[in-house]
């Protein structure tokens, strides 16, 4: 006699789950259930910053809103061109605006641009070469440094097994605080994080500082903390 469809399906079920762990939703409301513990823990690691970022910027004030625009445009138009020469060192335009100028007696003065290039580089020695040029015309306005897309994935694929391996052990610890003889896994849930570099603000130049400011920044990227987390819900027998 052939058996319905459905009835081979649970059939199969049943057998799958026989040699193993019966999963929650197959209980039945009158069976017991094992104690329920959350639980978490983590993985971290120190890592190089790989990555500097820097922000310049030109601020020019006019009477004349065209000239300010045009002075502003072929500030940060040189400044792209002189950085498409350094290859290592992505670079684009950052934010830019005007805003208009009043006295006290609230009569338009002026007008004031800013303008702001954006570079990025894992060769820090091109970068600092490439903000020393920039800054004959520009201002630096800060730096931060990072890990690289690349590097975290690396870290977080090598984070993952130290995760879960810590979370098993806290488990384990867990499973004797409560006197148990076994545990199983109900759910996991893996989280990763990133601690970057603080942004470095940097003063505008003054007059005295001009010979200066063109000298290349020393760049030390320091060290970013990347970790993951795995939380989630054991059942204690």
């Amino acid at each position: 006699m052939r058996l319905p469809f459905a009835i081979l399906l649970l059939a199969a079920a049943s057998a799958a789950f026989g040699q193993g762990q019966r999963p929650p939703e197959a209980r039945g409301p009158c069976e017991p259930r094992w104690n329920q513990v959350e639980l978490q823990a983590e993985a971290a690691r120190e890592v190089q910053n790989d990555t500097v970022y820097a922000t310049l910027f030109t601020e020019i004030t006019d009477p004349d809103p065209a000239k300010v625009a045009s002075q502003v445009n072929r500030a940060i138009g040189d400044a792209l061109k002189t950085a498409s020469a350094y290859r290592t060192v992505k670079a684009r335009s950052g934010g830019n605006m005007t805003y208009p100028i009043y006295d006290k007696g609230q009569k338009l003065t002026g007008w004031r641009s800013r303008a702001e290039i954006r570079l990025e580089s894992q060769d820090f020695e091109a970068a600092a070469t490439l903000i020393g040029k920039l800054q004959s015309e520009l201002q630096l306005a800060g730096l931060s440094f990072g890990v690289s897309r690349e590097l975290r994935r690396k870290t977080e694929d090598e984070l993952i097994r130290d995760a879960v391996a810590a979370f098993k052990a806290r488990a384990e610890v867990a499973t004797s605080a409560l006197g148990g003889r076994s545990y199983r896994i109900e759910r996991v849930a893996l989280n990763t994080f990133g601690m970057p570099a603080p942004i470095v603000a940097m003063r505008a130049p003054s007059m005295a500082d001009a010979a200066v400011a063109a000298a290349p920044p020393p760049l030390q990227g320091g060290t970013s903390t990347v970790q993951v987390q795995a939380s989630g819900t054991i059942e204690v027998e």
